[in-house]
C-alpha cells in the first residue's frame, strides 16, 4: 500500500515540496541526502562562523616570564634588569654575575622558603653550564629537584611548571646580546 504512494509521489517530481533536479532521479539517490537550495550559515553546524577564543591567563598559576633579553626579563609585564630569583609570588634581584657564582650561599634564599619548592630551575645563561656538584647534592638533601638548563629553555619550563601549579622558583641569569636570535 505504501510502495504505491511512494512511487506516486517520486513520479510526479515533488516530495513535500523538494523538487528533484535532473541528476537526481527516484531510485538513483534519496531526497534525504539531497537538498533544493544552497547551505547557508544557519543550516548546518559545519558552516558556522569560525570563533577564536583567547585563553586567559588563569588567576593563580603563578607568574610567568613574557620574554627576556640581554639586559633583563619581563615577568608578567615587570621589567626586572639583570639575574633574578622568581620565587612565587615575588620578583627578586639575585645577587649572581655568571654560574660560576651560583654556590650554596647563592641558593639559600630557595631552601629556606616556606613552603618548600619541589622544583629549582636555574637558567645559567647562552649555554647549559655544569654546577659544582656539591652544591646540587646539597639541594637533593634539602629535597629540592633542580633542573639547570640555558636561560631560554630554563623560561619556557618554569612556565610549563607554574601552569600546572607546581611549587617551582627559577634562578635566570640573562643570555649575551651575542647569543640572541634576532
Amino acid at each position: 500500500m505504501a510502495a504505491p504512494v511512494w512511487s506516486r509521489l517520486f513520479l510526479r517530481g515533488s516530495v513535500c515540496g523538494l523538487r528533484f533536479g535532473p541528476r537526481t532521479r527516484p531510485g538513483l539517490s534519496s531526497p534525504f541526502l539531497t537538498r533544493g537550495h544552497r547551505l547557508g550559515p544557519t543550516d548546518d553546524e559545519m558552516y558556522q562562523r569560525t570563533t577564536v577564543t583567547v585563553m586567559q591567563k588563569e588567576p593563580d598559576s603563578g607568574p610567568t616570564v613574557l620574554s627576556y633579553s640581554s639586559r633583563g626579563f619581563n615577568i608578567d609585564g615587570n621589567r626586572v634588569i639583570g639575574p633574578c630569583a622568581v620565587v612565587p609570588p615575588a620578583i627578586l634581584q639575585w645577587n649572581v654575575g655568571s654560574y660560576k657564582d651560583i654556590t650554596v650561599e647563592s641558593l639559600s634564599l630557595f631552601y629556606l622558603l616556606e613552603p618548600r619548592i619541589e622544583v629549582l630551575v636555574l637558567g645559567t645563561g647562552a649555554r647549559t653550564e655544569r654546577l659544582d656538584p656539591n652544591v646540587l647534592a646539597f639541594l637533593r638533601t634539602k629535597g629540592i629537584a633542580v633542573e639547570v638548563q640555558d636561560t631560554p629553555n630554563a623560561c619556557a619550563t618554569f612556565n610549563f611548571l607554574s601552569s600546572e601549579r607546581r611549587i617551582a622558583a627559577a634562578g635566570l641569569i640573562p643570555p649575551p646580546s651575542s647569543a640572541l636570535p634576532e
